[in-house]
């Protein structure tokens, strides 16, 4: 299941006047995310395995760095509504990379929107990602420093995360592939 960013109508504008923008770029990530969820639990979660590209507890990490204090206790009301209907997770697995690492592959994916994105922008939205993962607890973690490793250009890579995933227990776990 993968999130849908490019189809926030929110978003492109959000790069250009933020301010003005944020609270309905992230809400509109929030009733997308949770519609992406709701479906989950009406398929027979026993058929097969599903994996997301996001947990619906990330999206408070934008929330906090990018709303108001008014739009932000706005925001949490909702959310924890929302939040008390989600199922947790089996494993989360947080891939994280250098700044520099994430400015690359951000220019590869060459999205006009992303194009503006400050470097500041980017070391506050890894700082949050960083923060929320040392706190987190809802289910076990694996933390993967993905900044020496290319899953598109090595599949050695990708199937190196799998095994780990796969041997992953309780708790929080770290990996770090070694470089080739």
């Amino acid at each position: 299941m993968l999130e849908d960013a490019d189809s926030n109508p929110f978003l492109p504008r959000f790069y250009e006047e933020p301010e003005k923008y944020a609270f309905p770029a992230q809400l509109y990530f929030l009733l997308t995310r949770y519609n992406q969820q709701r479906e989950l639990l009406q398929r027979d979660l026993f058929a097969q395995a599903t994996i997301a590209d996001y947990v619906f507890a990330k999206d408070r990490i934008f929330a906090s760095l990018n709303l108001s204090a008014d739009e932000l206790k706005l925001y949490e009301g909702v959310y924890k509504l929302l939040d008390a209907q989600m199922a947790k997770p089996d494993l989360v697995v947080y891939m994280r990379a250098r700044i520099e690492v994430l400015a690359e592959r951000l220019r590869k994916r060459n999205r006009d929107f992303e194009r503006y994105i400050s470097y500041s922008y980017l070391e506050r939205v890894s700082s949050a990602y960083r923060d929320f993962f040392f706190y987190y607890d809802e289910a076990p973690l694996l933390v993967v420093d993905c900044s020496d490793i290319d899953f598109i250009a090595n599949s050695g890579d990708l199937a190196d995360l799998m095994r780990e995933i796969d041997s992953a227990g309780p708790g929080v776990q770290y990996f770090v592939p070694r470089k080739a």
